[in-house]
């Protein structure tokens, strides 16, 4: 699990993701509902690729991603990782 101050370091680097509430967060508003279906259904498959799944919320055009080890207790570097694969499956 990484430290918060850790998190905080990477945050910089990942485009409009946060930490909240332990996770961390990016929501992503698309042109059209089956737009964001779409790119929902591409994350979904890198997620399973690499065994490490985000928590998704789909509101019409707006999907929010979230990511957090339950296994460790809290963010860690797959997190950060996978946020940064869905900044580049979503496009940044």
């Amino acid at each position: 699990m990484l430290t918060d101050e850790q998190v905080d370091a990477a945050l910089p680097g990942l485009n409009g993701w946060e930490r909240v509430d332990g996770v961390l967060r990016r929501s992503v508003k698309f042109p059209a509902f089956l737009d964001g279906i779409d790119a929902v259904r591409r994350v979904a498959d890198h997620a399973e690729a690499k065994n490490h799944h985000p928590d998704i919320n789909i509101r019409w055009r707006t999907v929010t991603f979230m990511l957090v080890t339950h296994s460790e207790g809290g963010i860690t570097q797959n997190d950060i990782d996978m946020a940064r694969d869905i900044d580049a499956i979503v496009g940044s």
